[in-house]
């Protein structure tokens, strides 16, 4: 039998063998990602059936405190696994771009637990993220027992989330190119293969040996495609908008529970409330929704209720991710285009009944080109669309619109819903990429804590004797309390201090308007203020109080980490290849 140290040999020296090693593990990662999608389905469905099976209880007052049951929940199993950190498609997007393709394997699987309460609770949220996310775990684990190097890591983990996508929506071609549109970011001919493999076993197990199915949509006779082009040019719009909708709305909820002044355990819990409050009386913006964007393909609702829905979807999914809940975007973006599209098509069907396809089409088509506007993935989106109805004549008003909506979202707002996370985290990612080395570099990194100061209270002649024995040109002043309230610089001593004057203060020399830096801004944030200010140090302070001393950074600081940050990456690339 080969060890693993053999294996590992065998495909240093022959890139075929490692090939043949890579498909067939995907073939595995399929397999088990397709049990794993099993098995995510039936805890669900025990689960909801736990909290919601009691018909007294769901037709009571009662009925709002269940999600907020469900976030109370959450909060206290993230507080107990004693590490506070999330991990999401965000986090599997950062991992494959920035640290090799390694991700969190169990803050992954936790995540996917997490989602299992905060949905079956009536958190408004998705489980396809879940579905990427343990395909993702399982990526990572087969990779890190082969002691795989970066490239592998990046596919196998490509290969686990093809997979969570393609049994989540019984679509494998929409599987293979999310990982290339949002994943990754580009597909080579090595990894294309085995991800296409993983792809299609993952549906296998999941949809034809175990039955899970998505949505059902029936079809939607489609009356002249290319004659209401204009009128899917205005609903791709439309989406386009509501995108940016979706995901300012999220962010700015998120925003607001990070500053609310409760402890991080509660928080799930009061946007469980609001989504409660919300559900009693519109029940169904409650869990996934995959049962109310039927309804809507079929034309049941008024507009006036579709416009509502719309509205409280996204504050509904907002609350709980916001919040700190657990669950997907993919499917709520998809149940605000059903709703918009809707609204939108029974609008246009009214106007112009004979020459127009019913509201149904225009509610599918909503669904695919708000997708596209939120994860900025067009493609993706119309094969999803595309692979749950089989119907091509949907192509062409599927196509125009999502892209018409992808190009309206990302010109009124730069990131999709992934990337904005990274984005604030100071990460700029394009095609799996980051774009930008200074902003994945932070303060608290590169700056020095061993800082040399000097007291308000001392002299010329005091900072002239540092100087010399330090030889740096600045220094942060302090204050008797041992707070900043000051720098002093050389050039302070030239141009405040005449000759002689060496009993002058400190206090009377320093610059008192300090211009400082926080530990977790990003360097190219940091150099900007260094161009503007014309400074050539900073020192760094806390957030939570601006006159605490952390550290200081320079700009010889910040070019010497960039150099090297520069040599590692060149030394990286030169490995892969």
């Amino acid at each position: 039998m080969f060890s693993r140290s053999d294996i590992t040999k065998l495909m240093q020296r022959w890139p075929h063998f490692e090939d043949g090693v890579t498909n067939d593990i995907a073939i595995l990662i399929g397999i088990f990602t397709g049990l794993t999608i099993v098995a995510y389905n039936i805890c669900l469905k025990y689960t909801e059936d736990l909290f919601w099976s009691n018909s007294e209880i769901t037709s009571s007052y009662f009925v709002i405190l269940i999600p907020a049951i469900g976030g109370l929940l959450v909060g206290i199993i993230v507080f107990l696994s004693g590490d506070m950190r999330r991990c999401n498609v965000p986090e599997v997007i950062e991992g494959t771009a920035l640290h090799g393709g390694r991700i969190r394997i169990r803050d992954a699987f936790r995540e996917v637990g997490l989602s299992i309460i905060s949905i079956a609770t009536g958190g408004s949220v998705g489980k396809e993220a879940p579905g990427i996310l343990a395909g993702s775990g399982i990526g990572s684990m087969f990779a890190k027992a082969l002691k795989a190097p970066d490239h592998r890591y990046r596919t196998l983990i490509g290969c686990g989330a093809a997979g969570g996508i393609a049994a989540a929506f019984n679509a494998p071609l929409a599987g293979v190119v999310f990982v290339v549109e949002v994943i990754l970011g580009e597909l080579e001919t090595r990894t294309f293969i085995p991800i296409v493999i993983s792809a299609v076993f993952a549906t296998l197990v999941a949809n034809l040996i175990f039955e899970v199915k998505p949505i059902q949509i029936s079809y939607y006779g489609f009356v002249d495609p290319i004659g209401e082009s204009i009128l899917y040019l205005i609903l791709g719009t439309l989406c386009g908008i509501t995108s940016v909708l979706l995901i300012r709305t999220l962010f700015i909820v998120h925003d607001g529970f990070s500053k609310l002044p409760v402890h991080s355990v509660f928080k799930p819990a009061i946007g469980g409330l609001f989504v409660g409050l919300i559900g009693y009386f519109y029940p169904q913006i409650r869990g996934i929704g995959y049962d109310v964007i039927a309804d809507v393909l079929v034309n049941s609702f008024t507009i006036q209720l579709l416009l509502v829905l719309l509205v409280l979807k996204i504050l509904a999914f907002s609350f709980t991710i916001g919040s700190g809940g657990a669950g997907g975007s993919i499917v709520p973006s998809m149940f605000a285009g059903a709703m918009l599209g809707g609204a939108y098509g029974t609008i246009v069907h009214s106007i112009f009944p004979t020459s127009t396809a019913a509201a149904g089409a225009y509610a599918l088509v909503g669904m695919g080109a708000t997708l596209a506007g939120t994860a900025r993935a067009p493609l993706t989106a119309v094969l999803i669309l595309f692979e749950i109805t089989r119907d091509y004549n949907i192509i062409l008003p599927l196509m125009f619109a999502c892209v018409v909506s992808n190009s309206i979202s990302n010109s009124l707002h730069e990131e999709s819903m992934f990337t904005e996370v990274l984005k604030r985290r100071g990460f700029t990612i394009r095609r799996g990429k980051e774009v930008n080395i200074m902003e994945a570099m932070f303060v608290r990194d590169n700056m020095r804590t061993n800082v040399h100061t000097i007291s308000d209270e001392d002299t010329a002649k005091d900072l002239l004797d540092i100087m010399q024995s330090s030889r740096h040109a600045g220094f942060p002043v302090l204050d008797g309390n041992k707070k900043l309230c000051g720098i002093v610089t050389l050039e302070d001593m030239r141009e405040k201090v005449n000759y002689g004057e060496l009993d002058t203060r400190i206090s009377q020399i320093a610059t008192h308007d300090v211009i400082s830096a926080y530990p977790d801004e990003t360097l190219d944030v940091v150099l900007k203020r260094f161009a503007m200010r014309d400074v050539g140090r900073l020192p760094v302070v806390s957030r939570d109080d601006d006159k605490s001393l952390l550290g200081i950074i320079t700009r010889s600081d910040i070019v010497k980490s960039y150099n090297k940050e520069i040599v590692t990456h060149v030394q990286e690339k030169e490995i892969r290849k």
